[in-house]
């Protein structure tokens, strides 16, 4: 229902942008264009108001949603970015930087997913590989040195699978990733502004505070890859995203995330200043509660936060 929906959304944009072009004065030309407004808007509203957790990830996917960098541009300034893991090289599906972001200098991390083929190859689809989670980690290093806050994005569908990756240690990097983050004596805002993807995501989302954007999606494997198992099916991905609750709703109910950022009418590709300045909010916000907390009760509350996730209890009649 939903991708239908999106179908017509976009067929409706191309068919007001090629009136747009040639109504000129026509007045019958502008009603007509006033008319597909008014259905778009209605399309946009139930976009939005559809809660499966297929349509979710479609959302969380489209390719005109907004990036690292479309934030970077948007909420911070005097960006200044970090290369390199000092190890075997950079890799451009992360990207780190010092910024600033209300008043607060700031570290700034995010997955960088490309839109046209070239850009997608040079940012590997958004999938980092060990180099990547090393450049992050050394510059949440250099934060927690100048006593800056840190503030990740998370956007990817996986860490790259890749047998280079492998052989340079992609289970190491990531693991050492949620170690150090746990210990990190500065805060941590985690905002997963689209696919949040296994352990690829989890290595730079352990956090004080864990937030999602309201059409992203956080799970331990894509619902294709989830409906292959379980059902030797990919087509079943439908079925597969609503039983493992991958939607924001769902980890905010288990206890996963903290909170939930709204989206513009029809998702943040629809509005991306919009859905921007959303983020912001929530963000100047929480850094301003977790600046307040003296060290080891934040670190505290970190751990704490992360060793109460998954723990369900039933009661016995």
């Amino acid at each position: 229902m939903a991708s239908k929906a999106q179908q017509e959304l976009e067929r409706i944009e191309k068919q007001i942008e090629q009136l747009e072009a040639a109504a000129g004065d026509n007045a019958e030309a502008h009603r007509h264009l006033q008319s597909l407004h008014q259905q778009v808007a209605a399309l946009r509203d139930q976009i939005t108001a559809h809660f499966e957790a297929w349509a979710r990830t479609e959302l969380a996917r489209h390719p005109q949603r907004p990036y690292f960098l479309d934030y970077v541009e948007r909420i911070f300034t005097d960006f200044s970015e970090i290369h390199g893991d000092r190890h075997f090289g950079d890799d451009p599906a992360i990207v780190c930087g010092m910024a600033r972001f209300r008043g607060h200098e700031v570290m700034a991390i995010g997955q960088q997913k490309g839109r046209d083929t070239k850009q997608k190859l040079h940012r590997n689809f958004g999938m980092p590989n060990p180099e990547g989670y090393r450049k992050a980690l050394r510059a949440m290093a250099m934060a927690e040195k100048f006593r800056r806050p840190v503030l990740t994005f998370v956007d990817t569908p996986g860490a790259y699978p890749g047998l280079g990756a492998e052989e340079r240690g992609q289970a190491e990097a990531i693991a050492l990733n949620l170690r150090e983050m746990n210990r990190l004596k500065v805060p941590i805002l985690v905002t997963i502004t689209g696919e949040g993807g296994s352990g690829g995501a989890l290595a730079i989302a352990v956090g004080d505070r864990v937030n999602m954007l309201e059409n992203s999606i956080y799970s331990v494997i894509s619902p294709e890859g989830c409906a292959s198992i379980m059902w030797r099916d990919p087509t079943k991905r439908e079925l597969a995203a609503q039983a493992m609750r991958i939607t924001a709703r769902d980890l905010k109910e288990l206890g996963c995330i903290d909170e939930i950022i709204p989206e513009p009418k029809g998702g943040a590709h629809a509005d991306a200043d919009g859905a921007a300045a959303l983020v912001a909010e929530t963000l100047e916000r929480q850094l301003g509660e977790a600046a307040k907390l003296p060290v080891e009760e934040l670190l505290r509350q970190r751990h704490d936060k992360f060793r109460r996730m998954a723990q369900f209890f039933a009661e016995v009649k």
